[in-house]
């Protein structure tokens, strides 16, 4: 019985000590479950922060581009055709023989630029002779987002021309004088050019109407001893021709209202201005060669 006693205890000692192993057995695999889910959990939080700075950093970023630049479209989409842009009358008052000897400059788009040409020789034999020299040119500037407004870079380039014609080679006594009545800024300039076959007077009427430039170029000369013309009458026919320009600039765009009248009258003859069918035999290369030519092909 005692053996028996002894046992039992034995036995009871035995099932105690495996309870403690086990328990402790599992407190290290609790821990260590506790453990992961506590990483787990912060490994979460720490990924949604994470998150939450990227989606902030994009939002910033979204917030701080600057939309892209617009700029305003341009007023004048196309040009006239250059040798039609005045009226039969102001061409017999300017080049009264040269009427039909219209030349029209090379352009690789019309829709930009244009340009044409005129001259006249009135041949009075021992009395001298009267040459006249007209061109006309024209210039459109597009919207542009990069460049800038089209009347703003026509701005620009009006100025250039007024600066071109100012510092033309040769010129003496040079007088530049804003006029009103065509575009929104005009001015024309006036010198003299001395040349072998006399003085030449030459006058530039640089225009600009919203994004559209108009240079006329008109100069005059008394040859072999007749009379040098008048410059006030030279300018008032430059200041004529460039309105009428820039109306058919507004006419070829859809303004009808500014448009100049045209005359069917077929010009007259003035005897104290030039002649075309002598033009090879007159000094109009020389003529020709005016600041503003060159400019139109720039």
């Amino acid at each position: 019985m005692q053996r028996r006693a002894q046992r039992d205890q034995r036995d009871q000692r035995a099932k105690r000590l495996h309870r403690v192993l086990v328990c402790a057995a599992a407190v290290p695999v609790m821990l260590v479950a506790a453990g992961c889910s506590s990483d787990s959990g912060s490994g979460d939080g720490g990924g949604s922060a994470g998150g939450d700075k990227k989606a902030e950093g994009t939002a910033s970023a979204s917030a701080s581009a600057s939309p892209s630049p617009t700029v305003q479209a341009a007023a004048y989409r196309k040009l006239p055709e250059p040798c039609a842009v005045l009226t039969k009358k102001t061409l017999g008052d300017l080049v009264p023989e040269g009427t039909k000897s219209g030349k029209e400059g090379t352009s690789s788009d019309t829709g930009t630029r244009g340009s044409c040409s005129w001259d006249s020789l009135d041949n009075n034999g021992v009395k001298g002779s009267q040459f006249r020299w007209l061109n006309v040119s024209m210039l459109r500037f597009e919207s542009d987002a990069t460049r800038g407004a089209g009347d703003a870079l026509a701005g620009d380039y009006y100025t250039k021309q007024l600066q071109d014609a100012q510092s033309a080679d040769g010129a003496k006594g040079v007088k530049t004088e804003p006029f009103t009545g065509a575009g929104d800024e005009a001015s024309v300039v006036t010198y003299e050019l001395k040349k072998k076959e006399g003085t030449f007077k030459q006058q530039t009427v640089v225009v600009r109407a919203e994004n559209v430039v108009v240079t006329v170029d008109y100069n005059g000369a008394g040859l072999a001893g007749d009379r040098t013309p008048d410059t006030s009458d030279l300018v008032k026919d430059a200041e004529k021709a460039a309105k009428e320009v820039v109306a058919a600039v507004a006419e070829a765009n859809g303004d009808t209202a500014a448009s100049p009248s045209e005359s069917s009258s077929k010009p007259s003859s003035d005897s104290s201005k030039p002649s075309s069918d002598s033009s090879s035999k007159s000094p109009s290369a020389s003529a020709s060669a005016s600041p503003s030519e060159s400019a139109t092909q720039s």
